[in-house]
């Protein structure tokens, strides 16, 4: 399926996410590098990432546990099973966001699809080789002043996924120290274990 260009003039629905509401991210604890820290253009292409000249600082999150660690940890994990190996989770945490001040988001789910004359599967829930045209969705928002856009995670369809832009809400984020997640050992890495079971995934542990 063809992903299109977004219509233009770009006149989404909206959202706006109020100060209080927590998010989920799961994100690898490097130096210098916070639950906060948007990605300034480090890896490949994402469905929303990269675009821009400066380059545009992203963040993704998810609206519970769950669909941050599908989006992340299982992302490249085929639906009928695999193996989670170590190394690919062992340097990951799960961090909670609190959201400081109010976030106005672009919605691609529901009736927000069917307004911009799109499905999910053209936008949301297409494969990696349409990343190219994805991401231009993405810039349209930021051009027409957006926070952020959301949508239903593509691997855990009943929870939201968003992607913030840094250069207009880097300053709305704090994290939640009561919360905190380290894959590589311990209670953590069982929660991550027992998660993966039923999924038909292997999580491998260190040797």
């Amino acid at each position: 399926m063809v992903t299109p260009s977004p219509p233009a003039p770009f006149d989404p629905r909206s959202a706006t996410i109020e100060p209080g509401v927590r998010l989920y991210r799961v994100h690898t604890a490097v130096e210098r590098r916070t639950a906060t820290t948007f990605n300034p253009g480090f890896g490949g292409a994402t469905r929303f990432a990269f675009f821009g000249e400066p380059i545009v600082p992203v963040m993704y999150a998810a609206a519970t546990q769950k669909a941050a660690v599908a989006e992340t940890l299982l992302h490249d994990i085929p639906v009928n099973g695999g193996i989670l190996p170590y190394d690919r989770y062992a340097n990951s945490v799960m961090s909670r966001l609190e959201i400081t001040r109010p976030l106005k988001v672009a919605v691609l789910h529901g009736l927000g699809l069917r307004r911009l004359k799109v499905t999910a599967t053209e936008i949301t829930a297409s494969d990696a080789d349409t990343y190219d045209r994805t991401v231009e969705w993405a810039q349209a928002a930021h051009d027409v002043g957006f926070d952020g856009l959301v949508w239903m995670s593509r691997l855990c369809n009943d929870a939201k996924a968003y992607v913030f832009f840094g250069d207009r809400c880097a300053d709305a984020f704090i994290q939640d120290r009561s919360f905190g997640r380290l894959f590589a050992t311990g209670v953590d890495q069982m929660w991550l274990i027992d998660l993966c079971a039923p999924l038909h995934v292997d999580v491998l542990l260190a040797r």
